[in-house]
């Protein structure tokens, strides 16, 4: 019995071996990024004031930027924000914090103009499996959509 045990481990762990490796993705790695966001509407990639790269796409017709953060260089980028703030919809701090109170994975507040806004961040410092990325962009387009119908934009 040790012996089947132990040929079926090693089986195992022969196959995972040759199984193909999922690319890890990485804030540097726009291109990818990009890709990924272009699943989700229209999406470009520009770059920040300071230089940093940063996607400006639209989910459903609602435009977001998701910002490339703590950078080197431009390039070596470790973090993503993902942004959206509604101009002119001023919901009450009740209404935001409501938002904040029930929902996970964002975080909302009236920005200094009292404008609903909208943040979700993702480390990318060791990086993601493509699959894990294009599942944060889901979460970040539900987050919108629900957002949106939270605040009275839709």
């Amino acid at each position: 019995m040790k012996f089947k045990t132990l040929v079926a481990g090693s089986l195992i762990a022969l196959a995972l071996a040759g199984a193909p490796q999922a690319k890890t993705i990485q804030a540097n790695d726009t291109d990818a990024i990009l890709n990924i966001a272009r699943g989700y509407g229209a999406a470009e990639l520009v770059a920040q004031g300071n230089g940093d790269p940063q996607i400006t796409g639209k989910i459903e017709g609602i435009t977001y930027q998701v910002y490339f953060l703590n950078c080197t260089d431009h390039t070596q980028c470790q973090d993503l924000n993902f942004y959206l703030g509604f101009l002119d919809i001023k919901p009450s701090l009740e209404t935001i914090n409501a938002w904040n109170f029930t929902k996970r994975f964002s975080r909302a507040y009236l920005d200094q103009d009292q404008d609903a806004s909208i943040e979700m961040d993702l480390d990318l410092a060791n990086g993601v499996d493509a699959k894990v990325l294009d599942a944060q962009f889901d979460i970040w387009r539900q987050v919108i959509a629900q957002f949106a119908t939270h605040i009275g934009y839709n």
